[in-house]
């Protein structure tokens, strides 16, 4: 880790975001889902449009990982009203975590997720709480190892495919 510091998104950043986004997004996914789903996805989540809406939000934040002014990772949380299930005042959400392919395995995730957690306890929170892919197992094993633990799933669109979401939570 050279000089890596966490760095709210604000609005001059939006063109960094949606590449960093679709990188990572393509990076994870793509080999699993069609071109037409991924497309359709990336098309509707990552627009210049849509991510200026999230950034403009009083219910949402992006903060990038930062290293040497560039963004080798970045997180994505909600608070109610702007969740994506359950809604809690007392919580917040981790919408979207991601890192860079070149920058995996340099503990930037794990620099995000502890981002993620002093937020929510900044802000008096009860837990933090985040939907995973009941696919990707080397995130679940991530979130086991930092102590979330499953309590529901939900559904989630990928373009025409609908895609199962464990909920997992961490108390603080």
């Amino acid at each position: 880790m050279q000089n890596r510091i966490l760095q709210k998104v604000d609005v001059s950043r939006v063109k960094m975001l949606r590449e960093i986004s679709i990188e990572t997004f393509v990076h994870t996914y793509a080999q699993f889902n069609t071109e037409e789903d991924m497309q359709h996805y990336i098309a509707t989540e990552f627009s210049e449009e849509k991510l200026l809406q999230s950034i403009t939000s009083a219910s949402s934040a992006f903060y990038f990982a930062m290293e040497d002014n560039e963004a080798i990772g970045y997180i994505k949380v909600n608070y109610a009203p702007s969740q994506t299930d359950i809604n809690d005042p007392e919580s917040l959400e981790l919408e979207r975590i991601y890192v860079s392919a070149q920058h995996q395995g340099e503990r930037a995730g794990q620099f995000l997720l502890n981002a993620a957690c002093n937020i929510a306890l900044e802000n008096n929170f009860n837990y933090l709480w985040l939907g995973v892919w009941d696919k990707n197992t080397n995130a679940q094993k991530f979130y086991a190892k930092n102590g979330f633990v499953a309590f529901g799933t939900h559904d989630f669109m990928l373009g025409n495919d609908v895609q199962r979401d464990i909920l997992l939570k961490l108390k603080l």
